[in-house]
């Protein structure tokens, strides 16, 4: 079965973050992730990992004014500094707290710039993101987002990420292939995750609709964890889902799969 990684920024909630890396470890999990680790000291970070002997798999690059609606800064002219320098403080946060990937949630493009300087604003800033965390063997991600969540968003389905992994010309940039909005996209889950293994470094769950625990809508992840065994997929499985209630109280859907 999968390796499931609890993502701390949507389970969990119950309680602050700093104590959502206790009720993982309770939960059963041996590895966390979450999108912004950059309001916490790197201190508390890795003492919180260290006391829950807990493994991070995933961090997102800073990604702009998020408060305000920004979900990215790769794609917008005149932030190029800003992603750089941003990329600098993924490395140092992942660095210190032993987490091999980093996902570029590219953003919400500026309907004011040209198609095509967009995409080289793009290609130039992933370019150097995957050149200087490649100086560290940490891997560069790029995640499709479906447009019903985010109509904006400049990157929608696999063959978009395909044709901008093409562009980059890296070997350290690879997929971020989130199940919930790739179904909403695109469907053909499992055939598209086995035509695409080599390029998919990670995966995330939740159930649609409503973005809720597996099992609690259409898709079927009996069918689809059975399938990334047999595909022979080694990478991590991250559980990014709204919990439909308590966090706790749907975690039954897990059990079978950790034992």
């Amino acid at each position: 079965m999968p390796k499931f990684s609890a993502n701390l920024s949507m389970l969990f909630n119950e309680v602050d973050f700093m104590q959502r890396f206790r009720c993982a470890k309770q939960q059963g999990f041996t590895a966390i992730e979450h999108m912004f680790p950059y309001d916490y000291s790197l201190p508390a970070l890795r003492d919180a990992l260290e006391e829950h002997q807990l493994t991070q798999v995933l961090q997102n690059l800073p990604a702009g004014e998020w408060e305000a609606g920004e979900r990215g800064i790769a794609c917008l002219a005149g932030r190029e500094s800003e992603f750089r320098d941003g990329v600098g403080l993924a490395i140092e946060y992942a660095r210190a707290l032993g987490c091999g990937q980093i996902n570029c949630l590219i953003g919400n493009p500026d309907n004011s710039i040209a198609q095509h300087k967009t995409d080289e604003i793009v290609v130039a800033n992933l370019r150097y993101a995957a050149k200087e965390l490649a100086k560290e063997n940490i891997r560069l991600l790029v995640e499709p987002i479906n447009k019903y969540d985010m109509p904006a968003f400049y990157l929608q389905t696999t063959a978009q990420a395909l044709e901008l992994i093409s562009w980059v010309d890296s070997p350290n940039l690879f997929i971020q292939y989130d199940i919930y909005h790739m179904q909403r996209m695109e469907g053909e889950l499992t055939q598209t995750m086995e035509q695409l293994l080599k390029k998919i470094s990670h995966i995330q769950v939740a159930d649609n609709p409503g973005r809720h625990e597996p099992g609690t809508g259409e898709i079927n992840y009996d069918y689809i964890f059975s399938a990334l065994d047999r595909m022979g997929y080694s990478g991590w499985v991250g559980c990014e889902y709204k919990p439909a209630s308590t966090t706790v109280a749907g975690m039954s859907w897990i059990k079978k799969y950790q034992n």
